[in-house]
């Protein structure tokens, strides 16, 4: 059996030089209202700056960048709820590869046309009854496709760590960073850019109560398999973490918190009416967290990613009304 090459920080780096160009340097903001209640600096990456609107980007193109020439011509497969279909699919369209995105049913109506609108051939499936990771297996066999999965890959890690490497590099050394865990993908990736930059900060993954794998996973020791998750935070219906990212978690990160899906509507609001920012029920997973342990982070330099803000404007709309 091979063993696997787990990404490095040097990989981060090799990352950020080959996205340059490619991807946003995405805003780190600050709230005068979030500081003064939290007695804390708090710096926001606000990764729903990024093109197609999530972190996502980040890992495909560096992923699709190190395609062969064979690769390319043959083409890429995926699967995935929204952000990571259309960072495949964008990354995809600029490097001129057939991308192929296997989409749940049920998935953001915004999230598939945007999909389709950078060129990818979208397949259905049923998140409920049907296996996304075996749909894409089969499609990359038949087809000879390279499968580039949302979060369980080398390359996919290292290019979400660019987040965290920009947040550190602007503002400095950080006490505590919270990040958005679904597969894990983000959190692995933050984790060896965070603990290479600023060694003493606590690290935690925030996922949605309905979708506690990680936190399960993290305290027994192994990965723990869940039934689909319902909860609005769609980027974070992951049933499992990876062969990958848990390993990696395990080893750089502190801790595995949970929030509510009405902390993350509250989140959703205050983001809105207060920043001025529309962000995802996924993109809220960090700042409803550090909201719930506020009393924890006084005298804190408090780091928060924001994965992304893609959301249709209908749901969104019944979000803000509560």
């Amino acid at each position: 059996m091979t063993s696997l090459q787990f990404p490095e920080y040097n990989d981060v780096v090799a990352a950020a030089q080959r996205i340059e160009g490619y991807a946003n340097r995405t805003p780190v903001l600050t709230s005068r209202t979030v500081n003064d209640a939290f007695s804390a600096e708090v710096f926001f990456k606000c990764e729903n700056y990024q093109r197609m609107g999530a972190f996502k980007f980040r890992g495909a193109m560096n992923a699709l960048s190190q395609f062969t020439p064979e690769q390319r011509a043959a083409g890429v497969v995926t699967f995935s709820s929204g952000n990571h279909a259309q960072a495949i699919a964008l990354a995809a369209k600029l490097l001129n590869i057939p991308a192929t995105i296997v989409m749940p049913h049920d998935a953001p109506a915004a999230k598939v046309a945007a999909t389709k609108g950078y060129g990818g051939n979208v397949v259905v499936y049923n998140r409920y009854t049907e296996d996304r990771e075996q749909i894409g297996r089969d499609l990359a066999t038949k087809h000879g496709l390279t499968l580039i999965p949302p979060y369980d890959h080398p390359h996919v890690i290292a290019g979400q760590g660019t987040a965290a490497k920009e947040l550190i590099e602007e503002v400095g050394p950080l006490d505590v960073l919270y990040v958005c865990l679904g597969g894990g993908g983000l959190l692995s990736g933050s984790a060896l850019a965070a603990r290479h930059l600023s060694p003493e900060c606590r690290i935690y993954g925030v996922e949605p109560e309905a979708g506690n794998d990680g936190q399960q996973s993290f305290r027994s020791g192994n990965i723990v398999h869940i039934d689909t998750p319902k909860t609005i935070a769609d980027g974070a219906q992951t049933q499992h973490l990876g062969q990958y990212t848990f390993p990696l978690i395990q080893k750089h990160v502190d801790d595995i918190l949970t929030v509510s899906d009405q902390e993350l509507i509250d989140s959703m609001i205050f983001f809105a009416e207060r920043m001025k920012m529309v962000v995802e029920p996924t993109g809220c997973l960090g700042f409803a967290a550090a909201r719930a342990n506020k009393e924890r982070l006084r005298g804190k330099r408090v780091g928060v990613i924001i994965s992304g803000g893609n959301v249709d404007i209908s749901r969104y709309s019944e979000f803000l009304a509560g």
